[in-house]
């Protein structure tokens, strides 16, 4: 078993701050007028297995402006991703994105607790959000140790196709014909 508490005091994280969410926020307005503060924290190569390294990100509760906090997003192109919600809750947000076709398949919603898993297929874009406003979000994640992320389809599109706000799912307007989501169950 992982102790958190034992990580957090030794290691020291990588962060995510407001700067680097670069275009994908939805609250653009407020964006412009905010303080750069950190985000979330993203801890490294907690163990290895193999080619595989495991990561823990902690996502405290926050809203950025009318948006609740989520990661920046991104795809692996050749790499699968497993996540594990190892204290609260999150939304994982996974999209389908054909760029040659310069079209949108397919969005899936993954509501996850504690103890629950999804797997990211290549090319799928997500992003992980925390819809909580007191509750901090710790995640778990498997991947390769050279997996390589990619974030040009999340950055060009100013997002993910939707946002989750205050006023629930909004669609990014830089998408064309946006299909609904699909909200799916995690694996146990």
């Amino acid at each position: 078993m992982i102790n958190i508490k034992k990580i957090l005091k030794e290691r020291k994280p990588d962060i995510r701050y407001l700067s680097d969410m670069g275009s994908v926020l939805y609250d653009k307005k407020w964006q412009k007028k905010a303080k750069n503060v950190s985000l979330y924290f993203m801890y490294r190569e907690i163990k290895k297995k193999g080619n595989l390294r495991y990561d823990i990100t902690i996502i405290p509760p926050k809203l950025l402006g009318k948006e609740f906090i989520k990661t920046k997003g991104h795809r692996h192109l050749k790499s699968k991703e497993k996540y594990i919600v190892l204290k609260g809750r999150a939304i994982f947000l996974l999209q389908k994105y054909n760029e040659k076709k310069d079209k949108l398949e397919k969005i899936i919603a993954i509501k996850a607790k504690k103890g629950d898993s999804i797997s990211i297929p290549p090319l799928w874009d997500h992003i992980t959000i925390n819809p909580y406003k007191r509750f901090t979000l710790f995640l778990g994640n498997w991947i390769p140790k050279n997996a390589k992320s990619d974030y040009t389809i999340l950055q060009k599109k100013k997002g993910a196709a939707y946002f989750y706000t205050l006023d629930g799912w909004i669609k990014n307007r830089a998408y064309k014909n946006i299909p609904e989501i699909e909200f799916k169950k995690p694996k146990k």
